[in-house]
């Protein structure tokens, strides 16, 4: 399985991609939008993982962009700031999108990964 995290928090995001990694997920990181594109239009993955709040092109924006190249791509948002109008800005009709508030907890988002494609 292969999963694309996106946070502003290098720090955060490149432990996450590490724990994610140690339980048999491929995970790889990147702490902007920008580079996110790059990877998601060289490479398939089966979940991407972006948060919500990111300066420049923020995480729902980037779920569009997302959308727009890779429709079927799972997306599973990540909010700090646990605003319902952060979710509700996510939410797209397809059901592609799901939500999960930080800090994550390993285990629930393998959880949410798992479920996200149909396992």
């Amino acid at each position: 399985m292969q999963v694309l995290l996106v946070d502003d928090d290098q720090e955060l995001v490149s432990v996450l991609a590490d724990r994610l990694s140690f339980r048999g997920i491929d995970a790889e990181w990147v702490s902007n939008a920008e580079d996110a594109l790059k990877n998601i239009y060289a490479k398939e993955y089966d979940v991407a993982l972006l948060y919500v709040k990111m300066p420049g092109m923020n995480g729902v924006e980037l779920a569009q962009e997302i959308h727009n190249h890779r429709p079927g791509l799972k997306i599973i948002f990540v909010t700090g700031h646990g605003f319902r109008t952060d979710l509700e800005e996510g939410a797209d009709q397809s059901g592609n999108n799901f939500f999960l508030a930080r800090p994550v907890d390993i285990n629930e988002l393998i959880k949410k990964i798992k479920e996200v494609r149909g396992q």
